[in-house]
C-alpha cells in the first residue's frame, strides 16, 4: 500500500515556510548560524536559532500548553492548514492521527520552573509539568484540531521524528487512519547544549561535516510537519529501515555497521537497490565519530558513490527534528517550484578527511537528473546506536 507526503510546513534556521526555506536551503545560505551567549558558562557557541517570528497559542491551549515548542509546531501547522482542515471534513477527526518526534519538548520552560522552585521554594504560577512530557506536541496539535485518532510523541533522540513517519506509514498500512500529522520539533534549550558541551562534542565555529577540521556540532533548531496520506500525491514515501547498534551509549558502531543495516532495511522495504538512489541527504553531524562511521556504511553501499550532502551546517543539528527536517528537503528537492530539482548543497570549507573514504558531496548549484522515478534517502543516528533511514521519491 503506498503512502503519500501529500503536505509540509517547516521552519528552521534557514526561514520559516516552504519558499523562504528552499531559497535559503539550495542557495547554502549559512547565516543562520550564530554565535550566541548566555547558554553555556563564559563562552559562546554557534546555534542554528529560528528567528521567525512565532505565533500565539490559540486562546484553548494558551494556559496549558504554551512554550516555544509548541509554538514553533504551531507555525509549521499554521503553512499547511488548509490541508489539515480538509483532512479532517473528508475523514473525520477520528481517522486521522497525530505522531510528533522530539527529545527537548518543553523542558525549557520546565527547567525555568523548577528553577524558581529551588531559588524561591515554591512552584511559579506559570509552572506545568505536562510541558516536559514527551508526548505534549503531539497532544497539543490534536487538542487545537480537535482530533480523537491515534496520537502520542517518539523519542529515539535524534531518530525521533524519522521514526515518527515511519509508525505515521504504519497506522496508514494496517487502516486504523486515513491520514497522519507527522513530523518533529525541538527548540533550543540549555540541557542539551550543556550536555552536548560537557561531551566535547560542539564545534566553536560553524560545523564542518567531513572535513579533515571538523570540530562537532552546532545544535539547532525546527518543526517540520507532514500530512500523510494513502491518497495520490506528488512525493511517495517508498520505504523506511531502522536498526539498532547496541555498541556504546553515546557513541556509534565505528565500522558503521548499523547505520548500513539502517540503509539496507530501507532499500528492502522499498524494493530497490542502491543504484536506484539519485541523493542521500547524509545525518552528517560534523563530530569525529559519526563522520567516520557514516563515510563507512556509504561508500560500502554506494561503491560507486552517489551525490550527498550534509545540511546540518545551513540549520544546526536539530536534534529530535533532524529526521523530519532533513526529509523535508528531500521533498523540497522533489517538488521545486522552480522546475531545476535542485539538491542540497555540502557547505564546508572544502578540506576533506584523508583518513575517511572519499564521498561524492554535492557542490552548491548541482540538480538532480530529468525526468521521473528520483529517489532520494535521508539518514538519522542516534545516541544508543539507535538508527533510521527514509526514502522519498517521485510518486509511483
Amino acid at each position: 500500500m503506498n503512502t503519500y507526503l501529500n503536505a509540509l510546513g517547516v521552519v528552521c534556521a534557514l526561514g520559516a515556510g516552504k519558499a523562504a526555506v528552499a531559497e535559503a536551503l539550495f542557495a547554502g545560505m549559512d547565516e543562520g548560524i550564530r554565535h550566541e551567549s548566555g547558554w553555556v558558562p563564559n563562552r559562546d557557541v554557534p546555534l542554528g536559532a529560528a528567528r521567525s517570528e512565532l505565533p500565539p497559542m490559540p486562546f484553548a491551549q494558551a494556559a496549558t500548553r504554551d512554550n516555544r515548542n509548541n509554538r514553533l509546531l504551531l507555525l509549521a501547522a499554521l503553512e499547511i492548514e488548509t490541508d489539515i482542515r480538509a483532512a479532517i471534513a473528508r475523514y473525520g477527526n477520528a481517522r486521522v492521527g497525530v505522531i510528533i518526534g522530539t527529545s527537548t519538548t518543553g523542558i525549557d520552560e520546565a527547567t525555568q520552573g523548577i528553577g524558581g522552585y529551588r531559588r524561591d521554594g515554591v512552584w511559579p504560577a506559570d509552572y506545568r509539568y505536562a510541558h516536559q512530557e514527551l508526548g505534549a506536541p503531539a497532544a497539543f496539535l490534536a487538542e487545537w484540531l480537535d482530533l480523537a485518532g491515534p496520537c502520542y510523541g517518539i523519542s529515539t533522540a535524534c531518530t525521533s521524528s524519522a521514526r515518527a513517519l515511519l509508525s505515521a506509514r504504519r497506522l496508514l498500512r494496517v487502516g486504523i487512519c486515513d491520514a497522519v500529522l507527522c513530523g518533529g520539533a525541538d527548540t533550543l534549550c540549555g540541557l542539551p547544549i550543556n550536555g552536548f558541551h560537557a561531551l566535547e562534542a560542539v564545534d566553536s565555529a560553524r560545523c564542518n561535516p567531513f572535513s579533515q577540521h571538523r570540530g562537532g556540532i552546532n545544535v539547532g533548531e525546527a518543526a517540520a510537519l507532514f500530512l500523510m496520506t494513502r491518497e495520490h500525491g506528488a512525493v511517495q514515501l517508498f520505504g523506511g529501515g531502522a536498526s539498532s547498534d547496541a555498541h556504546h551509549m553515546s557513541s556509534p558502531d565505528p565500522q558503521g555497521l548499523g547505520a548500513q543495516a539502517a540503509m539496507v532495511a530501507a532499500l528492502a522495504d522499498a524494493r530497490m537497490d542502491a543504484s536506484q538512489i539519485d541523493y542521500l541527504n547524509l545525518h552528517g553531524t560534523a563530530t569525529a565519530h559519526n563522520d567516520v562511521m557514516e563515510s563507512l556504511a556509504v561508500s560500502t553501499l554506494f561503491p560507486n558513490g552517489v551525490p550527498c550532502s550534509s545540511t546540518k551546517s545551513l540549520t544546526g543539528h536539530t536534534l529530535g527534528a533532524a529526521g523530519a527536517l532533513e526529509a523535508a528537503f528531500c521533498w523540497l528537492s522533489l517538488a521545486d517550484t522552480h522546475g531545476h530539482r535542485r539538491l542540497p548543497p555540502h557547505v564546508w570549507d572544502g578540506h576533506p578527511d584523508p583518513a575517511l573514504p572519499a564521498l561524492d558531496l554535492v557542490a552548491p548549484g548541482r540538480q538532480l537528473a530529468g525526468g521521473k522515478g528520483r529517489h532520494l534517502m535521508s539518514n538519522s543516528f542516534a545516541f544508543g546506536g539507535n538508527n533510521a533511514t527514509l526514502i522519498l521519491g517521485d510518486a509511483a
